[in-house]
């Protein structure tokens, strides 16, 4: 761009989103509509491959007035387009933080907010309309207003207006073409425009992040799905306790005090506490409830899929074991792939700090929201996990004409109506209602009627007549101050005041670690967490009529786990359970991960510790890429041991002779072995699961009586075929399925190991029998997708990581993909290991989720700290910082991060000022 440019700006604000995976009739229309305007577009000659293109790259150096700054805004980027601002007033550098992110980002921005609004509508036309109306039931832009006008203090709210003042700059005299290539496109079919950014808009994209964080609804489901095929020791078997024994929680002691009635790290337990477990009222819900799981899967999952394979790494460790004597902090959260990354670097400067300037911090941001996340200031660094508390619940609710039945008395609905507006149709209005437990999520489709029709429910119950509505109960639904703990977090000095900032994080619920420059580490668990009635764990939907079964509250923050300088000297967050749940009073929720890529980093520094050696940022940096497979130790010593006959399956046999469980991109052995995993799973498990959690399309003979499909010829048998996505199907081989195999490994004979016989392969009746024939369906099935030479095998080539355009490339002709996606590339890595390239065993290797990006971070030194990012700062899809950090991001690698004011100049190459 031509330097010392003058261009005037304005202010003020309205609605934003970005979506994550399409689905569907949705989807398509999305790129129909899309493909159209790219092929009108191609009419346009070089209109379109030049002039389009180049319109909305961002000016990167010289100066531009933005009205409304009071002094000069200074953005220097280095050789990655990633931005440093330098300001001398909170406004200034919040009004830049906006101009900054809408040049790179707003089409993912505007996208992003039309999806939190649930207006998606708008811009894609009809095909949007069932996803709006679901999302405006939800009323996440609705809490959010909440939040904004009545619960964010003054403060919050005067950044996020600068915030919504410096988007509006940016937009001000463009057209969409002006804005990015998608506009363009866009506008050939539809006479779309932006509409001005609001501080709502913002807060709004905390809900969406909360929706995909929100817990375990989805194995709530899925336990209920499986009593359709399976008893109660089978998915108690499919549903194994944490082993507390072999993997260790964050926190490995304390308790509530009962003398200050605060969480106390240092206190024992005086007994036994134990939890509680559903029982009565709506144990054993049928199939009925796949209408609520395909609904559910409709909604865009902006972060990935939600599971227990999915999940985060952060650890951190005190100064006394590292080679700088400072902590080191690393973090790495897991989530769906997606192309802008999710993450945009940034640093925000104070060139002063005063009482009118107050910050000084870098890190990883969300475009469209003020400050950074993650990240560090000049004291203190702190990362994220997911805790993966159980923060929704499902209840039946008794409904007619008049409201709903509450103790013994029917309550009127509280009703709103809403308008969607369609994008070349006419608009349509909604009607929602809502209980006291929430918004009738039944009522947006006559499939979700179905949930409450046949659940079995105790004999206090109301006539069932028609059905049961279903209403969702979820903390996001309730206006909260997590906006406010973003600015605290940006500018904590100290432990306590992290702690502060903790409090109000209250959705989603994410596992704290902390550092700072005096040496301590710490960790803080947050959130807004019910207190469920006794009797209820949440595991299954619950009588709404009935008053015992409501939330009695939430638990108190000062009774929340936390640590400070742990004896151990440091700490390790992966998604394993808080705290040993027999020994605190609390429900946080049923459903952790089962601990294996935290028990793995645990050994990973102790195994450093215990040598005699120190931890370096190279060490850190090191583990984060540890792929080895925790499973393949189990397994492979007892599949070498089996005999086998088949030449050719002997042949893949001997591939796991010596290998040592890491799964490189290049490793034959790896991709053997994965193979027999996923086969194991399919016959042990797989098979045997009901329609609705197997793979959408994979079809079986089943028993007639469990199926109303067509019969076969012996009049017994029926086909049946799945009914769910690929990247959400199970057995998805997580590690809750290590440890379900784990404890099936001694029981030779157990009903699970048995298989039918299926075309050429014979019936299996033991465990070695069922690996046997694993080996052998491996063998063909990598032949089939790799070749019969066992020397070309790979895991990178099963293993491989396509980055998509999450609006315009996920699904569509090659054309659009070629011009939008980018890939693929053959990754390392798997499913549960710390470097956790996920991928789903019911629906093949692709990778489904990644680590978003990497940081290890030198506390106090910061200019020796080191990040990546998992594409790049643009979202801009010809420009040079697309995906240039993602070659590296695969191997490993990690960008110098510079913080203090003299790296900083060092590393820029291009300077932005901003100017009144």
């Amino acid at each position: 761009m031509p330097a010392n440019t003058t261009a005037s700006s304005g202010t003020t604000g309205s609605a934003g989103g970005k979506t994550g995976r399409k689905k569907g009739r949705r989807a398509r229309l999305i790129v129909i509509v899309l493909v159209l305007a790219l092929v009108a577009g191609i009419g346009y000659g070089a209109f379109w491959s030049v002039s389009t293109v180049r319109a909305s790259y961002p000016q990167t150096t010289g100066s531009i007035k933005l009205d409304g700054l009071d002094g000069n805004v200074d953005v220097k980027r280095d050789s990655y387009g990633i931005p440093q601002l330098y300001a001398d007033s909170d406004a200034d550098l919040f009004r830049a933080q906006g101009f900054v992110q809408a040049q790179d980002r707003f089409w993912e921005m505007d996208v992003r907010r039309h999806m939190t609004a649930g207006r998606l509508s708008e811009m894609f036309g009809s095909g949007q309309v069932e996803t709006d109306s679901f999302l405006r039931t939800l009323g996440w832009r609705k809490v959010a207003q909440e939040e904004y006008d009545n619960v964010l203090s003054a403060d919050t709210k005067k950044n996020l207006q600068a915030y919504a003042d410096g988007v509006n700059a940016y937009l001000k005299g463009r057209d969409g073409k002006d804005i990015s290539v998608e506009y363009a496109a866009l506008g050939f079919t539809n006479d779309y425009k932006p509409a001005e950014w609001t501080p709502v808009d913002s807060v709004a994209w905390l809900k969406a992040m909360a929706w995909d964080l929100r817990g375990n609804m989805q194995d709530e489901i899925d336990r209920s799905l499986m009593t359709s095929r399976l008893d109660a020791k089978q998915i108690e078997d499919l549903y194994p306790p944490y082993p507390y024994d072999k993997h260790k929680p964050i926190v490995g002691g304390g308790a509530i005090s009962s003398v200050t009635g605060k969480f106390d790290p240092d206190a024992t337990p005086s007994t036994s506490i134990g939890s509680s477990t559903m029982t009565g009222a709506t144990e054993g819900l049928n199939t009925q409830l796949s209408s609520l799981s395909d609904t559910l899967d409709q909604i865009p999952a902006l972060l990935g899929p939600n599971g227990n394979g999915i999940g985060s790494n952060s650890w951190v460790v005190s100064g006394k074991y590292t080679t700088t004597g400072k902590p080191l902090l690393a973090n790495d959260p897991h989530l769906a792939p997606q192309l802008p990354s999710l993450w945009y670097q940034m640093g925000l400067h104070c060139r002063e700090i005063t009482k009118t300037c107050q910050y000084d911090t870098a890190g990883y941001t969300f475009a469209g929201m003020p400050g950074v996340i993650i990240g560090h200031n000049q004291d203190i660094a702190w990362g994220f996990t997911n805790l993966g508390a159980d923060v929704t619940d499902l209840f039946l609710e008794k409904v007619s004409a008049d409201g709903y039945l509450y103790d013994g008395k029917v309550k009127p609905f509280t009703v709103r109506k809403e308008t969607i507006k369609v994008a070349g149709g006419k608009s349509r209005e909604i009607t929602i209602r809502e209980t006291n437990n929430g918004p009738l999520v039944s009522d947006r489709s006559s499939e979700l009627e179905k949930v409450g029709q046949k659940a079995p429910v105790a004999g206090e119950a109301p006539d069932r007549a028609d059905g049961y509505a279903v209403a969702l109960k979820w903390t996001a639904l309730e206006p909260g101050k997590s906006m406010d703990a973003v600015f605290e977090l940006n500018r904590a000095k100290d432990f306590p005041s992290f702690r502060k900032a903790a409090e109000h994080f209250e959705v989603p619920s994410q596992n704290l670690i902390y550092a700072d420059t005096k040496g301590h580490i710490g960790y803080q668990a947050p959130g807004k967490i019910p207190v469920r009635a006794n009797g209820y764990d949440g595991s299954v939907p619950a009588p709404g009529w009935d008053p015992r079964s409501q939330w009695k509250g939430y638990i108190p923050f000062r009774e929340l786990p936390y640590e400070e300088d742990p004896q151990q000297g440091y700490i390790v967050t992966a998604n394993q359970p808080v705290i040993d749940e027999e020994k605190y009073p609390h429900l946080l929720t049923k459903d952790w991960g089962y601990g294996t890529r935290s028990q793995r980093i645990n050994d990973l520094i102790q195994s450093k510790i215990k040598g005699g050696g120190k931890i370096s940022t190279e060490d850190m940096q090191k583990m984060q890429m540890d792929n080895t497979s925790e499973i393949a130790k189990l397994l492979v010593p007892e599949l070498m041991k089996i005999n086998i006959s088949d030449k050719s399956v002997r042949e893949a046999q001997k591939l796991l002779e010596g290998w040592g469980y890491t799964q490189e991109p290049d490793s034959a052995a790896a991709a053997y072995f994965n193979a027999v995993w996923r086969n194991i799973l399919k016959l042990a498990f797989g098979d045997k699961l009901p329609k609705e959690l197997r793979v959408k399309g994979e079809c079986l003979n089943v028993p007639r009586a469990d199926s109303s499909g067509p019969v076969d010829e012996q009049g017994k048998l029926v086909r049946e075929c799945g009914r769910r996505d690929a990247d959400t199907a199970q057995p998805d081989g997580g590690d809750r399925w290590y440890q379900v195999v784990a404890n099936l490994m001694d029981d030779q004979n157990s009903d699970w190991w048995k298989s039918p016989k299926s075309g050429r392969d014979e019936a299996t009746g033991n465990r070695d029998e069922l690996f046997a024939r694993a080996m052998e369906d491996a063998r063909w099935e990598l032949t089939a997708k790799l070749g019969k030479d066992i020397t070309t095998w790979s895991w990178g080539r099963l293993h491989q990581l396509t980055l998509k355009n999450q609006t315009l490339g996920t699904e569509g002709p090659g054309l659009l993909q070629r011009v939008l996606n980018r890939g693929p590339w053959n990754i390392g890595g798997g499913e549960a290991a710390v470097n956790a390239s996920g991928w789903n065993a019911a629906g093949g290797y692709e990778v489904v989720w990644v680590p978003s990006m990497r940081m290890v971070l030198n506390v106090g030194d910061w200019d020796k700290s080191r990040w990546i990012n998992l594409t790049g700062a643009s979202g801009h899809a010809f420009s040079a910082h697309y995906t240039d950090q993602t070659d590296k991001w695969v191997n490993g690698e990690l960008l110098d991060w510079s913080f203090g004011t003299n790296a900083v100049a060092k590393s820029t190459t291009d300077t932005l000022t901003l100017k009144p």
